[in-house]
């Protein structure tokens, strides 16, 4: 086994959590049961990836058996990369048989006829997805293999999830190997990066259960009250107000968790409107500027403005459709054509 597959092993082994080990192991697939009884899991993880290591060379691994050991890792802990959406688009609506043999032989071929120093893996998940590995070279030197990028692909679907290598110069590479692959037309990234895979898929296939707003509010009502009554009343309005944000919350936001966003831009372009005679503005040019939401979860930040007694209930749409609203801003975009890149298919 070379030297540069056992080190790169050694340190994917390295990287999982020790009572974890032996399930990703298991999972490879690539060592045997008995040669896994072999190994003591209780030692320190050092000596373990050592003893990984030896057994791997036993059973003369290469760069791809490791390569699908760290799509494993990488699977268990996609959080760990942040991930972009992309959306391809054919040329018409007809549907197509999807085979992935074929899928994997037209994306080897594509990207191989552009660089020759690559190493490219596969593996299938149950839910129709397919993580893709490319580890990059040069046309002077061999992949490294610890900076690769990734692409989750959901067959029948027009969405790839894809975190990019350090080398960004080799994505319009990977773009348009996806989409030959794939008989797309062409590809453009969306408005949509997390580093929660599972939520960016919650809001493209629509997944998760926030609703849209509807509800107006309404004035509290103004009632006869005795003055030595005035205590309970405070009392019973104060209950009355949190039970409406509770349930104005629950109508804009939905029963379940929300998906993961990090954060959120608004751009912002309007004319000023003044009056005629005070003439202060000489050029009638839009203000523009940039307003920027962050939080390790922004959606469930929102939902708890309003509870926390922070802002009103309810939230302004601008702020709860987030999400619909990054679906419908790339949609604006494609009919306007405003694409900072597009990547088409010869």
């Amino acid at each position: 086994m070379d030297e540069t597959v056992a080190e790169y092993i050694r340190r994917t082994v390295l990287k999982i959590p020790r009572d974890e080990i032996k399930m990703m192991l298991q999972k490879w697939g690539f060592l045997s049961e008995a040669q896994l009884q072999t190994l003591n899991f209780h030692q320190v993880k050092d000596n373990i990836s050592q003893d990984v290591v030896q057994l791997c060379e036993e059973n003369s691994a290469d760069i791809k058996q490791a390569a699908v050991l760290d799509i494993i890792y990488n699977h268990t802990y996609h959080n760990k990369r942040m991930w972009s959406v992309y959306q391809m688009k054919k040329t018409g609506e007809e549907l197509e048989y999807f085979d992935l043999t074929d899928f994997k032989k037209k994306f080897k071929k594509r990207l191989r006829s552009a660089l020759k120093n690559v190493t490219i893996t596969f593996r299938e998940y149950e839910d129709n997805a397919i993580w893709i590995r490319v580890a990059w070279g040069t046309p002077s030197r061999k992949p490294n293999q610890y900076k690769p990028s990734y692409v989750v692909y959901h067959s029948q679907t027009p969405y790839a999830f894809i975190s990019a290598s350090v080398l960004k110069s080799n994505l319009p590479l990977l773009c348009q190997a996806l989409v030959v692959a794939s008989n797309y037309h062409d590809i453009r990234e969306m408005e949509l990066r997390s580093h929660s895979l599972n939520s960016l898929k919650d809001i493209v296939f629509k997944r998760y259960s926030q609703n849209f707003q509807t509800y107006c509010p309404k004035p509290l009502q103004e009632k006869n009250v005795e003055p030595e009554n005035v205590d309970l009343r405070i009392v019973q309005e104060n209950r009355s107000e949190k039970e409406r944000i509770q349930r104005v919350n629950q109508e804009v936001f939905g029963d379940g968790p929300q998906p993961i966003l990090e954060f959120a831009h608004y751009r912002l372009e309007t004319m000023f409107k003044s009056d005629p005679k005070m003439d202060i503005l000489d050029k009638k040019e839009p203000f523009r500027c940039l307003v920027k939401f962050s939080s390790p979860h922004l959606l469930e930040s929102l939902k708890s403005l309003a509870p926390a007694g922070m802002a009103d209930a309810p939230l302004s749409p601008l702020l709860t459709c987030i999400p619909q609203k990054a679906r419908n801003y790339f949609r604006i975009r494609e009919k306007k054509g405003l694409f900072p890149e597009t990547f088409v298919s010869p």
